[in-house]
């Protein structure tokens, strides 16, 4: 379901906690810079100056609109976290945040504050001294959690976000550097100094599948305020993944598809960023549901059609060059990369045609015709088709 990337190994040292005193590196001042794509779109810059006691940073992001953010974190002498403050703007009005998320660290967790208009919430979050903020489509905060691994075996890398706590696995990665698991979305493969300062980001592996690199110094309110005019020109990058929603009637049948919408972004979508021959999510974020309040017979050989009794249920799919496999499971409200094999209903074998213009979104669709129709998976170059009839 997932593909990771390696990259070269750095030398592992004996093993030493994760979560260890403030490597030498984070002793002194430093900045960087980053760049995260998507295919051929630029989705956030960022950049960041550390201090012994004190990180401040900026970040662009485009999606699903254009906000410029700044950042402070103030850090014990053993280089934990004291308190992290997140202040958003819109590009437009530069001067008065539009949203303020505050962390600081208490007795035993946090005190998570947010700051939203006139509206200001206060919670606890339970999470140890160690934790370190995750913020989405922004890397820097991941640089620390990779300097206090370098030297060790990584261990486990608790990461506060929405008021919770994420514990995020650190390891080094089968055949060079190192994996950061979000319980959720999987896998990315950082590459990294002798310091473990971050170089690169591959989450291949993750449902976002972006790339980050470390570039010198860079310039964001240009970008900043040139990305804010496409917005309001229609031209933005908007919502990595939105949702569609194909109903049909088909002989009687009422049929009702759910499933995210994806974009190409200029790549290569089958063969690599979706694998042949693994199972896929067929789609993006939560899982494909599939809903008829008609029987259906999927398939076109009386050998292998499969019977789906009326009902709701999630699709996934194995691609394959030469077609590859329809899943229909029983399983219902998972989110995509959740797959449990033993609640299928069964499996039916998809036809797979090519044609020369790419589909920029991933789209599924309904032909009826006759007592049936067509059930397609399309996306960049390929249809992947399984006929059925309504019994």
């Amino acid at each position: 379901m997932r593909s990771i990337v390696t990259r070269p190994l750095l030398s592992v040292a004996c093993a030493l906690p994760l979560l260890a005193a403030a490597p030498a590196a984070a002793q002194q001042t430093d900045s960087a810079a980053l760049v995260t794509v998507l295919g051929r779109d630029t989705l956030a810059l960022e950049r960041w100056t550390r201090t012994p006691t004190r990180i401040t940073a900026e970040a662009v992001v485009r999606s699903p609109r254009t906000t410029h953010r700044r950042y402070e974190m103030d850090l014990a002498p053993d280089g934990r976290m004291r308190r992290f403050a997140e202040r958003m703007f819109d590009p437009a009005t530069p001067e008065t945040p539009v949203r303020t998320e505050v962390y600081e660290a208490v007795e035993g967790g946090w005190t998570r504050t947010v700051t939203l208009g006139d509206s200001v919430a206060t919670s606890r979050v339970e999470a140890t001294a160690d934790a370190l903020p995750w913020v989405d489509l922004v890397h820097w905060p991941f640089e620390l959690a990779l300097m206090r691994a370098v030297g060790g075996q990584g261990g486990t890398q608790p990461m506060l976000v929405g008021g919770r706590s994420l514990a995020y696995g650190v390891a080094p990665a089968q055949g060079g550097g190192w994996t950061l698991t979000h319980p959720l979305r999987g896998p990315s493969v950082a590459r990294v100094d002798a310091q473990g300062r971050l170089l690169s980001l591959d989450a291949a592996g993750t449902t976002r599948k972006v790339i980050v690199t470390r570039v010198p110094w860079l310039e964001i309110e240009e970008p900043a305020a040139r990305w804010a005019r496409a917005d309001r020109e229609g031209r933005g990058v908007g919502e990595l993944s939105g949702r569609g929603r194909e109903e049909a009637t088909v002989a009687g049948a009422q049929i009702l598809v759910d499933y995210g919408t994806p974009m190409r972004r200029g790549r290569e979508i089958f063969g690599q960023v979706v694998p042949w021959g693994q199972v896929w999510r067929t789609g993006a974020n939560r899982a494909t549901h599939f809903t008829t309040d008609r029987t259906l017979v999927l398939g076109d050989d009386p050998c292998s059609d499969l019977v789906v009794p009326p009902g709701e249920y999630t699709l996934y799919t194995i691609p394959e060059q030469d077609g590859g496999w329809l899943i229909v499971n029983r399983q219902t409200g998972q989110g995509g990369t959740t797959y449990d094999a033993a609640r299928d209903l069964g499996r039916v074998r998809m036809t797979r045609t090519t044609h020369a213009e790419p589909v920029e979104a991933f789209t599924i669709d309904v032909e009826p015709a006759g007592n049936g129709g067509t059930l397609r998976i399309i996306w960049d170059r390929s249809a992947f088709t399984v006929p059925f009839r309504v019994r």
